[in-house]
């Protein structure tokens, strides 16, 4: 075995890896770019070299840079992750050629399943059915004709990597050649190749998967499959082990293909055969010579730590099993949880953690994260937060276990997922496993679980917590000074008053304070009037109102505080009475960026009128591409950033001309 691997990637991966490597006694050396030099992988590695700026052709894909650490720290092997370079056949030579290990498949079995149009070419010569589609040209208009031969809708795909990444799906033909252009520049950006291929667009089929591991003996074996069908942006948010009413048949068709798969390249390590399942019908998708995000629920159900049997089928040993051997326990179901606002077409968010609770981990639960309170989502990397996941005897069982975990989930600092992903387990659809990769676009009410309209109870709740809040901050300030000191509701004589007013939402809140004994305090609104009694402690709080007692989390903000109430965020800020009125809001004068990102696409001049829903900016963040459209018909007065810009959140992008207001 190896006595010390580099792990070439970041993040959660980074940190799964490490876990492993360290329970097998073998030491870790990370890699970070400026923006993750505090980063919770950086802490737990042995070792760790920087690589210096933050995007990633200049860190996390310097093949150069990342050789040279791996020279200079003296291991002997370099986990590639998933993602970056780890279906890179290039790096994996390079590292032969510096006498390293590259801790994955054979070059050549990347390089002929990495790309999808060679992967097709291959599964259509072994007789594995695949998707109509093309994968022969790579000049526009090649594809152009092969699309509209085969028939929209269509899907635009970039032949590397995978992810979900330079992916687009075209309804008609006058919305392919600005789909091509958008793919091969997301695709160049998270792979560094841009090369693209067509396929025939199924109508919601299911996403399922199986996970194979080959060893250099001559070993293969395929673990039972994954249904990844629930699906934003073509990116998976939710998976589990076994796949739902599924016929026995089609389990044994779907294995054995992606075990003639495996063999058609002597496969090597983990990876991962995908298909698209229409009823009893099943479709080649293309494979990933890597580990995959939802490796864990493979681990749960098959009792196995497949990190670990990289390394050691990396360093020659067999595999312990035979596929005989190989059968599910019960069920397992993960939840990515994002930093992203699924509202807003799950517009990526960035941001610092200001608090972040995940749930208990035990035998039945897991998480897997690569951030700590107080880290920052920057807008350089993936927005997965953590994995969230969860086993049980049977699907419900796992179901009811995932949706209790997720509820023990705390986040303040950035939007995310959360929400939605409680909303899909509790939902009547995903219960009844009526799942494809439709799913999400079929239940938008699921996506706007957040937009929730507090009663009068609920906001009484929320109010009286922030109240509670504010007067536990007053009385901190006033235990450091004299009564004189204090900015509370202090009196020499008479009964003690504070006025207070609160913002939740779009409207405020006015209250009178009243401390009594024992930590109590009446609070008196418009509204009602309620006897509260509370006790902090590392932001949970428990507030007995009217005599019923709640438990919640409080976290303080500059200006006021976030409640969690009931696994939700609400969000108080503090009015100052002598604070001179808000400004007008001028969200309707132009179009601003959403997140700090790089501006790679201007679809408008100057002097141009423009109707609402148009085009006019692209931003790449996140690895991913985001379109700006125009919020409003309008003439266009001013443009102010240039093709290859970095522009900050909020920054001001395009001015309308004022009096074109429609």
């Amino acid at each position: 075995m190896f006595r010390k691997i580099l792990i070439a990637n970041r993040g959660e991966i980074a940190c799964r890896v490490i876990a492993t490597a360290k329970r097998m006694d073998v030491a870790t050396v990370a890699v970070y770019s400026d923006v993750d030099a505090r980063a919770r992988h950086v802490a737990l590695a042995d070792e760790a070299y920087p690589l210096g700026a933050a995007p990633v052709r200049e860190s996390y894909l310097s093949i150069d840079k990342i050789i040279a650490v791996a020279c200079r720290a003296g291991v002997e092997a370099i986990h590639p992750g998933y993602g970056f370079l780890s279906e890179n056949a290039l790096f994996a030579e390079r590292c032969a050629e510096a006498g390293l290990v590259f801790i994955g498949p054979t070059p050549q079995a990347m390089r002929l399943m990495g790309s999808k149009a060679q992967a097709r070419a291959l599964m259509e010569r072994a007789g594995v059915p695949i998707v109509p589609g093309f994968h022969d040209g790579q000049d526009a208009e090649s594809l152009i004709e092969a699309a509209t031969r085969i028939g929209f809708p269509v899907l635009v795909k970039a032949s590397a990597g995978g992810g979900g990444k330079g992916m687009r799906l075209v309804a008609t033909g006058g919305e392919l050649r600005g789909a091509i252009e958008s793919a091969r520049r997301e695709a160049a950006s998270a792979f560094g190749d841009d090369s693209l291929l067509i396929e025939k667009a199924l109508d919601d089929p299911r996403h399922i998967e199986a996970q194979i591991f080959g060893d250099a003996h001559g070993g293969l074996v395929a673990f039972p499959e994954r249904d990844c069908s629930i699906q934003r942006r073509h990116q998976k948010i939710m998976e589990e082990t076994p796949a739902p009413d599924l016929s026995a048949k089609l389990r044994h068709a779907l294995r054995e293909a992606a075990l003639a798969a495996g063999r058609a390249v002597s496969y090597i390590g983990a990876g991962t055969v995908e298909f698209l399942v229409s009823g009893e019908t099943f479709y080649f998708l293309e494979m990933n010579t890597r580990l995959q995000v939802e490796h864990p629920i493979t681990e749960m159900i098959a009792g196995c730590d497949l990190v670990e049997w990289q390394l050691r089928v990396a360093a020659g040993e067999p595999l312990p099993w035979r596929q005989e051997e190989i059968a599910p326990h019960g069920h397992a179901i993960e939840a990515r949880l994002y930093a992203e606002a699924p509202a807003q077409d799950f517009l990526p968010s960035v941001g610092r953690l200001e608090h972040w609770r995940a749930p208990c981990e035990g035998v039945f639960v897991r998480v897997e994260t690569g951030v700590r309170e107080g880290d920052a989502v920057t807008q350089f990397y993936d927005p997965l937060l953590a994995k969230i996941v969860a086993r049980g005897e049977d699907r419900d069982a796992a179901r009811m276990r995932l949706a209790a975990a997720l509820r023990e989930c705390e986040i303040v600092g950035v939007e995310t997922n959360l929400l939605l992903l409680r909303a899909i387990l509790a939902s009547e659809a995903y219960a009844g496993a009526q799942i494809d990769t439709g799913f999400l676009p079929r239940h938008l009410d699921l996506i706007l679980a957040g937009d929730l309209v507090l009663d009068a109870e609920r906001e009484s709740i929320v109010a009286s917590a922030g109240a509670a809040a504010w007067l536990a901050r007053l009385r901190e300030e006033r235990s450091g000074g004299t009564p004189w000191d204090a900015s509370d509701a202090w009196r020499l004589n008479g009964a003690a008053r504070q006025k207070l007013r609160l913002r939740l939402g779009d409207h405020e809140i006015a209250s009178t304070i009243a401390p009594l004994r024992n930590g109590a305090f009446r609070l008196e609104t418009q509204t009602f009037s309620v006897l509260v009694a509370s006790e902090a402690s590392e932001r949970r709080m428990s507030l007995r109102i009217d005599g019923v007692e709640r438990k919640l989390s409080v976290v303080e903000r500059a200006g006021g505080f976030v409640v969690i109430l009931d696994g939700r965020n609400h969000e108080l800020s503090i009015v100052d009475p002598l604070a001179p009125p808000r400004a007008r809001s001028e969200g309707d004068a132009g179009l601003s960026a959403p997140l700090p990102a790089r501006v790679t696409g201007l679809f408008a001049s100057v002097g141009e009128s423009v109707k609402k829903g148009a085009t006019l900016v692209m931003l790449e963040a996140m690895k991913m591409e985001i379109a700006l459209s125009a919020p409003r018909d309008g003439r266009i007065s001013e443009i102010r950033p240039a093709i290859g810009d970095m522009v900050k959140q909020g920054e001001r992008l395009i001015v309308f001309a004022e009096g074109d207001a429609a």
